[in-house]
């Protein structure tokens, strides 16, 4: 296990379109708002199509399954991390039947908004913190 404490942090609002992929979007405003690491605290909003991974069994290595699909969504949350510049974000998202959820892919398509609330994290270095035996 590792840790580390961030002394405080800028939080960066991004609100998107209809139209807009997330996880495109998302790495723009990373990259326009210089944010090295930082934390992804909550998203909302709404989806008509998604394209999301999950692993495919409890034990190591694992392999990532896609699926995808199409319809009006609610965005029950994006959480995730900032990890030197690189967008590492999971999503959940429910209609009137079900709820489903994984790593946000490009395909994620806003359908009438969406916010994302994200903590710049400058003083701490979390590289490496998604990948399996890196640390």
């Amino acid at each position: 296990m590792r840790t580390q404490v961030s002394t405080g942090s800028r939080l960066m609002m991004v609100r998107l379109n209809p139209g807009d992929d997330v996880l495109e979007s998302l790495r723009v405003a990373v990259r326009e708002n210089d944010t090295h690491n930082g934390i992804i605290l909550s998203g909302v909003g709404s989806l008509n199509r998604y394209r999301v991974h999950v692993v495919n069994k409890p034990v190591l290595p694992t392999e990532d399954v896609f699926f995808e699909g199409e319809g009006p969504f609610d965005i029950l949350t994006i959480t995730g991390a900032i990890l030197e510049g690189r967008v590492h974000a999971h999503i959940t998202f429910s209609n009137t039947e079900h709820a489903l959820g994984g790593h946000l892919e490009e395909g994620c398509t806003v359908l009438t908004f969406a916010v994302i609330v994200i903590a710049d994290t400058p003083d701490v270095e979390i590289e490496g913190w998604d990948r399996v035996g890196s640390l």
